[in-house]
């Protein structure tokens, strides 16, 4: 088999706390890597919204917490230490029943030593992880169940929803936000590329930076011609919920990975994008 190759095409990336891993796997496919990250992770390092839901769940209020992300815990850790309840905060979470969006969450919970209730399995999405909920309904019915949601910079408002339509009582717990990152600059310069037409390929690994590059362009004015440029280009997407973003944009990814990872995801955009470029173009 043939190794795959962007045969010298520009690729942007989005990426950023990977930037310098993405761009080498670019660089390896002969690829030329535009990196321009487009997210910064803010804790709420005082969240009153968390620490109420850590108080709440070591009284046993909650049926079942819902964990969206590694990251999100991690940071929802940081807050309950600064209380000094760590520890009964990592008991209530082994008496209560937990759903993991995917595998990252998941590692985590492991690493606390706190049992898993169900697992979504790929592609990790929010439809997956209702199901894999569904699917043992009979020991946790949802109709009037009390529901904590983890949430991971944005709301999810399908599978709010959908916990909504089951008659689940759902909290909200913010802990995390995602904002545009300190320097800006390689955004607009990203912009300003796919406007002029000097960027052949996307790699998007979060709908979060679609929604960041777009911001950027409203502000620049250039939302109609950065919608024109992304659609004379390659869009490679990580997942469904990357790709949802996108159609909310009123484009098309033009491939999903075949796993969401992103090496994966960069392979087969490689072993792609030739053929997809001669299609649109």
């Amino acid at each position: 088999m043939p190794t795959p190759s962007f045969e010298g095409r520009r690729v942007l990336a989005l990426e950023s706390r990977r930037a310098t891993e993405i761009a080498a796997l670019i660089r390896n496919l002969d690829g030329d890597p535009v990196v321009a990250p487009a997210l910064r992770e803010v804790p709420f390092d005082s969240n009153p919204d968390a620490l109420a839901f850590a108080a709440a769940l070591e009284r046993n209020e909650f049926d079942l917490v819902v964990f969206l992300t590694g990251v999100g815990i991690r940071a929802l850790l940081r807050v309950v230490e600064q209380a000094q309840r760590r520890d009964a905060f990592v008991a209530a979470l082994g008496r209560t029943k937990i759903a993991a969006r995917g595998p990252k969450p998941l590692a985590v919970l492991r690493e606390l030593a706190v049992p898993v209730w169900v697992t979504a399995p790929e592609p990790n999405t929010w439809r997956e992880l209702l199901a894999a909920i569904d699917a043992e309904s009979s020991s946790v019915p949802l109709a009037s169940a009390r529901v904590a949601v983890q949430e991971y910079g944005v709301s999810n408002p399908e599978l709010l929803k959908g916990l909504h339509e089951r008659g689940a009582v759902v909290t909200q717990v913010p802990v995390y936000e995602w904002a545009l990152p300190d320097d800006v600059e390689p955004l607009k310069q990203a912009v300003t590329a796919i406007t002029s037409g000097a960027l052949d390929v996307v790699i998007l690994t979060s709908g979060v930076q679609l929604a960041h590059l777009w911001q950027i362009a409203e502000q620049m004015r250039a939302e109609d011609a950065l919608k024109r440029g992304l659609a004379s280009m390659v869009i490679a997407s990580i997942g469904p919920t990357c790709s949802e973003e996108i159609e909310r944009r009123g484009l098309h990814p033009d491939l999903q990975a075949s796993h969401p990872k992103m090496g994966l995801l960069v392979r087969e955009a490689a072993e792609q994008s030739a053929d997809l470029l001669r299609a649109k173009r």
